[in-house]
């Protein structure tokens, strides 16, 4: 599977129509084929399915640096996994060398999502993430909360996984009198996850420090809390 061969499948399943309806939504400058996600994610699991590891590391860094759409989403999916053998070091590496380049919240979404997994698989890389906040790159400073939405999950964390979930709430503290939209948002989508299955926590939180949220933040952030 070349790169030419990737491309020429998400360009077999490009609708203009579409491409143009995503590049007015995104507005980004960027190359936009209309591939709908649903083929995007086959396309990329049949392909991470039949490469192996280096092949599909190889790849990936390709499909990125072309700055197509569906390219840059194929590049994530491609490493989304939960087991990456024998070593996923190279695809952490991978996944970090892209941060910088976020730019949008569905391409950076995507990301996350890979990135997620191989957090999950070695927690001590939330050191690395945590540099992420004090970026000077808004989708950098986003990217921290997003990559760590798994330590939000658990109904019955373990000691470690209460520290990290702390650690990450006192990340979003640092982030409470940003005005950035995107970083509200961010912070209410980690409160709101968090209080399906630990609402404790997040009421505490929302008590000390909901009044410096944005009001449609801190809405969102206790919409699923228990009444």
């Amino acid at each position: 599977m070349t790169l030419d061969d990737a491309l020429a499948e998400l360009r077999k399943a490009a609708d203009p129509g579409r491409a143009a309806q995503m590049a007015a939504y995104h507005k980004i400058d960027r190359p936009y084929l209309g591939v709908a996600n649903p083929k995007t994610d086959s396309l990329a699991r049949k392909w991470r399915q039949s490469l192996d590891l280096k092949a599909r590391l190889d790849l990936a860094r390709l499909l990125w640096e072309t700055n197509i759409f569906e390219a840059r989403v194929a590049a994530a999916k491609l490493l989304t996994q939960a087991r990456i053998k024998p070593s996923d070091e190279a695809a952490w590496t991978l996944i970090q060398s892209w941060v910088p380049d976020f730019d949008s919240w569905a391409i950076a979404d995507h990301v996350c999502m890979s990135g997620q997994r191989r957090l999950t698989a070695d927690p001590s890389r939330l050191d690395m993430v945590e540099t992420w906040i004090t970026s000077d790159r808004m989708w950098t400073r986003r990217a921290a909360l997003v990559i760590t939405l798994p330590w939000t999950k658990q109904n019955h964390p373990s000691a470690d996984e209460e520290r990290a979930r702390d650690r990450v709430l006192g990340w979003a503290e640092t982030y409470l009198d940003d005005p950035e939209w995107f970083i509200q948002k961010a912070i209410a989508w980690w409160l709101r996850d968090l209080s399906k299955h630990d609402p404790e926590r997040t009421r505490a939180f929302l008590a000390e420090h909901g009044s410096r949220l944005k009001p449609f933040a801190r809405k969102e952030a206790a919409r699923l809390l228990p009444v």
